[in-house]
């Protein structure tokens, strides 16, 4: 594993969790090597797969934030930006600060995590997980 402290700060989201509230199903969240978290996205009948790491273009250095890029089975590709302070996860749709984001809070044993995406006009909704492995 690398030296990044925020990339790995992400290790407490791997295994599989079930999702419930807004959209129902089961995401599973693996390294894919020592740079990059592969999640695996299963929601009522939606799938697609997200890479989530740092973005390091051709001879330039990492991207300060940590990046995903979500592969959806509708041909959607979507973007987004991880960071987790303490126990709090915040998932930006886009980049750091956008207006459209999930923020969770994960439970002191790392079993549950609750939060809700919220949306631009006030709109968004409740997104639970609990881990089941």
């Amino acid at each position: 594993m690398t030296g990044d402290a925020a990339l790995q700060a992400l290790a407490r989201l791997v295994g599989t969790w079930k999702i419930s509230g807004g959209h129902e199903g089961t995401v599973t969240y693996r390294w894919l090597n020592d740079f990059f978290l592969r999640q695996d996205v299963h929601l009522g009948d939606t799938y697609g797969f997200e890479i989530i790491g740092r973005e390091r273009p051709l001879m330039a250095e990492p991207s300060a934030d940590i990046k995903s890029r979500y592969y959806g089975d509708d041909g959607s590709t979507l973007d987004y930006t991880y960071e987790i302070d303490g126990d709090t996860l915040t998932i930006w749709a886009g980049d750091r600060g956008s207006p459209a984001y999930f923020q969770g809070t994960f439970s002191a044993d790392g079993r549950t995590l609750n939060g809700a995406w919220v949306y631009p006009g006030g709109g968004g909704y409740v997104s639970n997980a609990e881990r089941v492995d």
